[in-house]
């Protein structure tokens, strides 16, 4: 009777142990798409990285009620990047984490330092990032983007009024 009551309790203890779900990792096709994703805006390869997004995706920048569209965001991404010579985030500064929800949702979170060099004066702007975004069958679907835009903004707003200042050059 014994050994029946071991078998059965190293039965129930087999049935009952599965294998744990992994909720958080940093190792995940979801962490490359995002880490591809960074790496396209660095390199300029807009095709590829607006391919990365699905059609429907709302990206939400220092807002978390109006989003606007890949296509949106890839307009003002470029229009701001012409100010800059140059641009890129600080290689190991970087950190992405991937995590699934209670609800199943998987987010994947990247944290980064983007540096860049303006044209006009060659002032460096340096500003922490965090975007998260969320996947579904391989596309962001939506994402969250947060930064503090105020030092590139004082650096326009300083060249805007050094260019109304200037002396008009007879002619």
């Amino acid at each position: 009777m014994r050994k029946l009551i071991i078998l059965g309790l190293v039965l129930v203890g087999a049935i009952s142990c599965k294998e744990a779900e992994i909720r958080y990792t940093q190792d995940s096709p979801e962490i490359n798409e995002v880490k591809g994703l960074v790496a396209d805006y660095v390199a300029g390869n807009w095709d590829t990285f607006q391919a990365r997004y699905s059609d429907t995706a709302k990206l939400y920048h220092n807002t978390w009620d109006e989003p606007i569209s890949p296509g949106q965001r890839l307009g003002d991404t470029q229009a701001l990047l012409s100010n800059f010579n140059d641009y890129s985030f600080v290689e190991d500064r970087s950190e992405y984490e991937m995590v699934i929800t209670d609800k199943g949702e998987t987010w994947v979170n990247f944290w980064g330092v983007w540096k860049g060099t303006m044209i006009a004066n060659a002032k460096e702007i340096i500003i922490p990032v965090h975007i998260t975004a969320r996947f579904v069958d391989g596309k962001i679907v939506s994402e969250y983007g947060y930064w503090d835009n105020s030092q590139m903004m004082m650096a326009m707003q300083e060249l805007a009024q050094q260019a109304q200042s200037e002396p008009e050059e007879p002619e």
